[in-house]
């Protein structure tokens, strides 16, 4: 019976062994290929990150560009306004009497205005531009990252997966029945 018993250990013993290895090497096949898919998921993050990057670098410059012709605008804003001022009391000083003071302020008045309308179209301006260059920056950033992802999408579904056949339960015969003579 001893004999028996240890002869029945051994058996199941090799069959445990065999179910061990064999569950070692597919666990190990699938950790390869858990890692080789993060590898390879790690590495197509490289396009996006570089990407995002240089729309940074444009969208840095589009500002950039935008504030410093703001700048120059002020600048001239200022200017004007400083030299209309400027003449506006040179203006009163020749003025004779209060008619004349009022009847050259409003001579300048028109000047004044279209100037003032000028430097409004002018910022206007300033700012569509650089909103058409951040708008022109997202554009290629989002597609150039969307169609890339897609295109990639498109493959991985192209590809044929290779799949083991599933197991079909086979349908047993029926049973006719015998006939009893």
């Amino acid at each position: 019976m001893i004999v028996e018993l240890r002869e029945y250990v051994a058996e199941r013993g090799e069959l445990l062994v065999g179910q061990v290895r064999k569950l070692r090497e597919t666990s190990s096949d699938r950790v390869r290929e858990a890692v080789t898919e993060s590898a390879e998921n790690l590495k197509s993050l490289k396009s996006p990150v570089r990407m995002i990057a240089r729309s940074g670098v444009k969208l840095t410059a589009v500002s950039q560009s935008a504030v410093q012709n703001l700048i120059e605008l002020q600048s001239e804003v200022i200017t004007a306004t400083l030299t209309d001022v400027a003449l506006r009391l040179e203006r009163a000083t020749r003025a004779a009497s209060i008619v004349d003071l009022v009847r050259d302020q409003i001579e300048l008045t028109p000047a004044t205005r279209a100037r003032i309308v000028e430097d409004a179209n002018r910022a206007v301006t300033i700012f569509k531009d650089a909103g058409r260059g951040f708008r022109g920056v997202a554009t290629h950033a989002y597609e150039s990252i969307v169609e890339k992802n897609a295109k990639e999408t498109i493959e991985k579904v192209a590809k044929p997966v290779r799949r083991k056949a599933a197991k079909r339960a086979t349908r047993k015969a029926p049973v006719r029945a015998r006939k009893v003579a």
